[in-house]
């Protein structure tokens, strides 16, 4: 194992000869191999919404219905038996809670998410982590130092810089402050997502649980007190199957219920655009029957239950019920579910597109169903259970029955969905392991499928589904997760209007008072049911963020022992153009994780075996934070050192689209880039004003040559003649016509025409395809991380036990990468952080 090497300050004051030396090889390896991430700046914005037609609009807002809207259609299958699980006592309760569904539908859904928590998506990217990537910019808050100065060029790098003595700038600097304080922030983001993953699990176990409730109370016309009891025993998934039906087990309800599940989970691999066909028929015919059967309802029975619009009836609910209207919050709770799942989702449709759905159509119906059952249950108060079947016309109901079991099973969708882009962003922020990322559609970003995340939810709704014998356990555990989600996606928000959107502090504190009073009020409503079911969230989000905190405080500790250990290029240099080994004909393509420097893993290699290929190429596959990368534009070429060493870096960038396919011919293309670097380089011949070079630069091989060639000149010209010497052998090529890196832009370019230039030409790339016809070689490091001697017992089990699990178990960056097997050649190494 190569020294962990830690960077020492430069103390202030007349620096000595051998100081100035130091700093001056410092400066010439930064100019000899520095990050490629300035090249970005030249791709084009491919992520930004083109316009959109009507059309296209109205067919986008058609297929979000059936993705992000069926988990809170289907609410008003169940709110209002779960706000008054032990009845009605007074017709004014009832005008009460419905007061406090339409303000809720109103404030959270509508007014929070919709129309200022969806705007703050990165890149068309929904939910906590998309939030955090927006705080990351705009603030230095990430815990993985990879962050570079050029990453601001990027075309989707957007940034504002806040007013100097601001609110938002002392924030800023407050946050900046401590340590702690960045990893309190990332824990609390965290939080949210695992408290959005336990969405995904508890979702489809509750979403369709009333829709078959009262198919046998249809059949055998059972009174409301054998119901009572026969409710006790509801599964979730499939739970008016069992109303006593003596022929029916409790085993063969579970069963139906796995069937469904398994079902549904089996049909995510189709693809968003194609679910989305399927399920939004279903969800369009089920908002028009609540809407129509509410504004029915409403006529018939009472039009007075419309004064619940005044929030007056609000204060007169708990002033007449007390405790128990508190605790009823947490069924009405219940009517803004799928509302997080919302914000997530967002990545799948153009944000006008879900506006216009949830505006002018799935708000009005859910309205018109609300008050519609509110109307039915003045009358019959004694219906408090089955206030929306009972309150069907029988003309209707066995339609309406058939089309509220598919929305039912519809209603999970969206935190499916959610869980999806959840993950992958997670992965993308280092903080899961690495899983299969499917791109399902061809036309729309962020339709995406991940196989091994489906079955884990799959596993986990069928032992939640099979454990439960209680509805209401499963609906306040599902509440205590949604209130938790909300609360946290308040807390970022604040940051965000603070620091990105720099809105005056009144408007925060109004957008912070109104969130945090409506969802502590839900919260404090469900701590009451903690025992009760509520507990099952909170241990799906202690496991999720075990493995999240994990892999994330691993992640960064590896990466941060890189940097430290990556190899200088003096040291390069000193070896000489053979590196002091035997060159042995091919092609070596050494992955890493850094833009810039010499791996660890190269100097480990060359350690340990006398050889070396003939052609090294630093390989990093980065994503940027774009649709997809055009083929021209997918790697940018460098040489590293001088020519004699045969070594170069390649970045190959991809965006969220793209994928690394088995016939994707990645080595040729590569290779084919490397040719027309090699070619256009030795066309161009940089030349400087100053005396001291002439047009040809050789480089010596020896550090001390190094030193003394910039200390030499250091007085006069010595930025000058390190800006000639980066643009000699830094040029960095995209593509055909925007050949010249950014400092070398500054020069003077001439076209050499002579003989000896295109021999030289001739010899290089002669010697490529030679290489090539040996072999390629793709060199990737088998990486065992390991906690230092004496590290506390918590992080050795972190490290040791957690981690090495979990990087076992998931999968491997050749597996992702598709390197083919025969030509893998795995660097084993080990990492003592």
């Amino acid at each position: 194992m190569a020294e962990r090497v830690e960077a020492s300050s430069v103390p202030e004051g007349e620096n000595t000869i051998e100081e100035r030396e130091v700093g001056a090889m410092w400066e010439l390896e930064q100019k000899l191999d520095q990050p490629m991430d300035e090249e970005a700046n030249k791709l084009n914005n491919m992520y930004r919404e083109k316009g959109l037609s009507m059309l296209m609009l109205l067919r986008l807002s058609f297929q979000s219905l059936g993705i992000v809207y069926g988990d809170l259609g289907t609410s008003p299958l169940y709110v209002f038996y779960n706000t008054f699980p032990d009845g009605i006592d007074d017709s004014e309760d009832v005008i009460g809670a419905l007061s406090l569904i339409i303000y809720s539908l109103l404030l959270i859904p509508l007014i929070k998410y919709v129309f200022i928590v969806c705007k703050a998506n990165d890149n068309g990217q929904g939910g906590t982590l998309a939030i955090y990537s927006l705080l990351c910019r705009h603030a230095k808050v990430k815990l993985i130092p990879n962050q570079h100065r050029s990453d601001e060029d990027l075309t989707t790098y957007s940034r504002t810089v806040s007013a100097e003595g601001s609110f938002a700038a002392k924030t800023k600097k407050w946050l900046e402050g401590k340590e702690w304080r960045k990893r309190a922030l990332l824990v609390v983001v965290l939080l949210g997502t695992c408290m959005m993953i336990g969405d995904g699990i508890l979702t489809p176990a509750i979403s369709g649980k009333a829709s078959l409730l009262f198919f046998f109370l249809r059949l055998t016309k059972k009174d409301d007190n054998s119901l009572q009891n026969h409710l006790l025993t509801v599964l979730s998934a499939t739970g008016g199957i069992k109303v006593n039906n003596p022929k029916m087990s409790g085993d063969i309800v579970v069963l139906v219920a796995i069937v469904i599940l398994i079902g549904l989970f089996s049909m995510q691999h189709y693809g968003t655009d194609k679910v989305g066909w399927l399920f939004a028929p279903i969800v369009l015919i089920w908002f028009l029957f609540i809407g129509a059967t509410g504004m029915y309802n409403i006529c018939k029975y009472d039009t007075s239950v419309l004064k619940a619009f005044s929030p007056t009836y609000i204060y007169l609910y708990f002033k007449r019920r007390g405790r128990d209207g508190w605790i009823s919050l947490g069924g009405i709770l219940l009517s803004i579910t799928g509302t997080e799942a919302l914000y997530a989702d967002i990545a799948y449709f153009p944000l006008l597109a879900i506006q216009l759905a949830f505006t002018f159509f799935v708000f009005p119906c859910l309205l018109l169903a609300y008050c519609g059952q509110a109307a039915y249950l003045v009358i019959h108060k004694e219906h408090y259970q089955d206030a929306f079947y009972a309150s069907i016309p029988d003309s209707v109901y066995w339609p309406m029955f058939i089309v509220a079991t598919g929305a039912a099973i519809v209603g999970s969708q969206a935190t499916i969905s959610g869980t999806y882009s959840i993950v992958k962003q997670a992965v993308a922020h280092g903080c899961f392991p690495r899983v299969k990322i499917v791109h399902t559609s061809k036309k729309f970003l962020g339709q995406i499928y991940c196989p091994d995340i489906n079955w884990i939810l799959m596993l986990g709704c069928i032992a939640v589904t099979a454990s439960f014998k209680k509805q209401s356990q499963i609906g306040n555990a599902y509440g205590t997760a949604v209130v938790l989600v909300m609360l946290v996606t308040t807390l970022l928000m604040v940051l965000i209007m603070l620091l990105v959107w720099h809105c005056h502090w009144i408007l925060v504190l109004i957008f912070t008072f109104l969130s945090f009073f409506v969802e502590l009020s839900y919260f404090s409503a469900v701590i009451f049911k903690i025992d009760e079911g509520g507990w099952v969230p909170l241990i799906i989000a202690a496991i999720s963020l075990l493995v999240m905190s994990v892999w994330h405080y691993a992640t960064v500790k590896k990466y941060e022992f890189e940097m430290h250990s990556k190899v200088s290029m003096s040291w390069i240099l000193g070896l000489g153009p053979s590196l002091g080994l035997v060159r042995v004909p091919g092609i070596g393509l050494v992955y890493t994780e850094l833009a810039s420097g010499v791996p660890h893993i190269f100097s480990h290699f060359i350690t340990n075996l006398p050889a070396i290929h003939s052609v090294v190429v630093f390989v990093c596959v980065k994503y940027l934070p774009v649709y997809t990368v055009p083929e021209e534009e997918r790697f940018l070429v460098k040489r590293i050192g001088p020519k004699t060493f045969r070594m170069f870096r390649c970045v190959a960038r991809y965006g969220y689209k793209d994928l690394h396919k088995k016939d994707d011919d990645f080595e040729n293309k590569l290779l084919t880039k490397l040719s027309s670097f090699i070619r256009i380089e030795t066309m161009m011949e940089p030349t400087s004003n100053s005396s001291t070079y002439s047009s040809t630069y050789s480089v010596n091989h020896t550090q001390d040559s190094t030193v003394d060639l910039i200390h030499n000149n250091n007085n006069h010209n010595h930025n000058n003649n390190m800006d000639m010497f980066s643009s000699m052998v830094d040029y960095t090529v995209s593509t055909l016509d925007t050949i010249v890196s950014a400092e070398s832009l500054h020069n003077t370019v001439s076209f050499s025409q002579d003989n000896t230039v295109e021999e030289e030409e001739t010899d290089e790339l002669e010697f490529l395809k030679t290489c090539k016809e040996s072999g390629v070689v793709h060199i990737m490091g088998n990486t065992v991380v390991k906690a230092r001697t004496g590290s506390w017992l918590p992080k050795k089990i972190a490290i040791d036990y957690v981690y090495a699990f979990l990087a076992k178990i998931c999968r491997a960056n050749s597996v992702i990468l598709h390197v083919p097997h025969e030509t893998l050649l795995n660097v084993g190494q080990v990492f003592y952080v």
